[in-house]
């Protein structure tokens, strides 16, 4: 087998010019499945990253009058609000695959909210648990996140997110300050950020409000203090850090049953809802897959078309050979090595071409992804497949050659010129 090898590498480079023109087909068709599939995988990571965020993997479980999310703040249409208890939160904190988990309080569109002159227009006023900001995935960016004595002491402090601060404090720290929500004064003790660099690309309305407190704007107050401010019958929601991206789903669905099991479906309009952002991105990531597929069958007609190139010029290679082929067949050959040796050269050559055609679409798909601005992800197993792949299209078109090859007669190819 090494003999043939070394054989076929021989061929090869005595006839360099016409052995590159045959591997080009295989090349074109390699690179462009390469690109495609890398352009695919980095589209699906890209819209993981766009609903979710980079490794931010907190399911937010909200509570719903009907279809629509339920406001505290314009109140029932007649349901009676469900009051969480702590049992039901152990019992999410030891579901499988969760991290963590918070029940917070939530009104929307804060715009009563002030220091001095200045005022806090829409954003969210939360009164969080000590579990909230890891649950989330803040950290604390200066100051200090809330401790046991603010919850034990019914303090009135306030942690600030970074939008919230620039917009009530443009020209200083709010760190000591003393500002006031709906006429109460709380100091704010700490300024938050998300823990991963994460900007969301918000294309539609629900979209929009799943971020809008982001980008406007958002509050903490400790859930001991929130009578303070607000109403005691209010509902909580919840927001459940999951261990993976993969088992948002499963873990929001769990949380939203037990939440759901102390409410009446019957005669209650009001039920825990999931936001389930992860099937919203395998939806978006299988229409663009469905998309993408058909590039790639477009693209493997170019493999196609390479592999009768290579049939075409072992035909070739064996017409020329006939007087090499006869006299190896006169001093001994057997059909089996004619064959063999055949296969052998056909393989290399596409093997040669899918290695310098998975080179080539490495090249092409960073190109596209610098001209188009969509993201890439080299996917291993593509690059594998692909080499494999270009081996048995050499064995399969080479075959008919090769066993040309093998099944001449050894007087007439030794007469040949």
């Amino acid at each position: 087998m090494l003999e043939n090898i070394r054989l076929s590498f021989q061929g090869i480079w005595s006839h360099k010019m016409r052995s590159f023109l045959t591997m080009l087909g295989i090349i074109i068709g390699i690179a462009s499945i390469i690109s495609i599939v890398s352009t695919i995988k980095g589209t699906s990571e890209q819209i993981k990253e766009n609903l979710i965020g980079a490794g931010n993997n907190a399911v937010t479980v909200s509570l719903y009058e009907g279809d629509m999310e339920y406001d505290a703040e314009y109140g029932s249409t007649g349901s009676k609000t469900p009051i969480l208890t702590d049992g039901q939160k152990e019992e999410i904190m030891d579901l499988e695959d969760v991290e963590d988990a918070s029940f917070y309080y939530s009104r929307a569109y804060a715009d009563s909210i002030y220091y001095e002159n200045s005022s806090l227009q829409g954003g969210k006023v939360l009164g969080v648990d000590l579990h909230y900001l890891n649950a989330c995935g803040y950290l604390v960016q200066t100051g200090r996140g809330f401790v046991e004595k603010d919850y034990d002491g019914y303090k009135k402090v306030a942690i600030l997110d970074s939008v919230a601060a620039a917009s009530l404090f443009p020209d200083g720290s709010p760190l000591g300050k003393t500002i006031e929500i709906k006429q109460e004064p709380f100091v704010v003790v700490g300024i938050i950020e998300q823990s991963d660099d994460f900007e969301p690309v918000i294309n539609t309305i629900d979209e929009y409000y799943t971020y809008e407190q982001d980008s406007t704007g958002l509050v903490l107050i400790p859930s001991a203090s929130w009578p303070v401010v607000y109403q005691f019958d209010e509902p909580q929601n919840v927001v459940v850090k999951a261990s993976s991206t993969d088992t948002m789903s499963s873990v929001g669905k769990k949380a939203e049953d037990i939440l759901n099991s102390n409410i009446d479906s019957d005669s209650s309009k009001m039920k825990y809802k999931a936001n389930d952002v992860m099937e919203t991105a395998r939806n978006l990531q299988e229409l663009s897959r469905s998309t993408n597929s058909q590039m790639l069958w477009i693209a493997s007609i170019s493999l196609l078309v390479g592999g009768i190139g290579v049939m075409n010029i072992m035909l070739v290679s064996v017409t020329e050979r006939t007087s090499e082929i006869g006299l190896k067949k006169a001093i001994g050959a057997r059909k089996k090595s004619i064959l063999v040796q055949f296969l052998t050269e056909a393989a290399v050559l596409t093997s040669i071409g899918g290695v310098l055609g998975v080179l080539a679409g490495l090249v092409l798909s960073q190109v596209v992804s610098q001209i188009s601005k969509t993201p890439t992800a080299i996917s291993i197993s593509a690059i594998v497949g692909s080499v494999l792949f270009s081996m048995v299209i050499g064995l399969v078109f080479g075959l008919l050659p090769s066993v040309k090859a093998a099944n001449l007669n050894p007087i007439d190819a030794l007469r040949s010129e």
